[in-house]
Parts: C-alpha cells; structure tokens; sequence
C-alpha cells in the first residue's frame, strides 16, 4: 500500500481525484474515495522553456492550493500516477509517494 499526497488549484480539485479514484485509489477496506485535504498557499517561478498554467516566466507566483493525501494499493499505483498526470493542470504536477508498512 502507497500514501500518494499532491497538490492542485482549486478549479481541478475535484476533477483530480474524480480520476484517482476512477483509477481506483482512496479505497480503504470497505470504503472508497477515502481522502485527507488542506488548503493553503503553493509558491513557484516558472524557469525559461516552462509552460505554466498560472503565471509567467520569472515571476514568482503564490496560488491557493489544496494538499491531497488518499492511499494507493501496490498494483495500481501506476494508473493512479498517470490518472493524476492526466487529469492535473500544471505541465509538472508536485506530488509525493510513500510506500506504506502494516503494523
């Protein structure tokens, strides 16, 4: 089992897990779309080459966003990644995996 956090803009929040959870992550024994949210303030500057989708090249850009956190079992983590790939809006999407222990 995998923890998968990630962070999206508030107009592709729901949108995004819509496709986690189609690619079948936040199942948690009998229970799905299974997930833990934040708001808060995600900061980046887009580098030359980048294509961001909010902001400009150089400029430092603070944006609401909302931090995801939901589990993953091991054999569909890679859907799960290329679900939330696809579905993001950002040209590189920030996320974490976590590879889980059972106690």
């Amino acid at each position: 089992m995998y923890k998968l956090c990630f962070f999206v803009p508030a107009s592709h929040l729901q949108p995004v897990k819509e496709a986690l959870f189609a690619a079948g992550a936040g199942r948690i024994g009998d229970y799905d779309q299974c997930c833990w949210q934040v708001e808060g303030i995600g900061q980046f500057r887009p580098l030359p080459g980048s294509q961001p989708f909010i902001g400009a090249q150089g400029q430092v850009e603070q944006v609401a966003e909302w931090k995801v956190e939901m589990v993953v079992a091991d054999a569909l983590l890679q859907a799960a990644l290329a679900a939330l790939k696809a579905a993001h809006p950002y040209e590189t999407p920030a996320y974490e995996v976590w590879r889980l222990e059972a106690c």
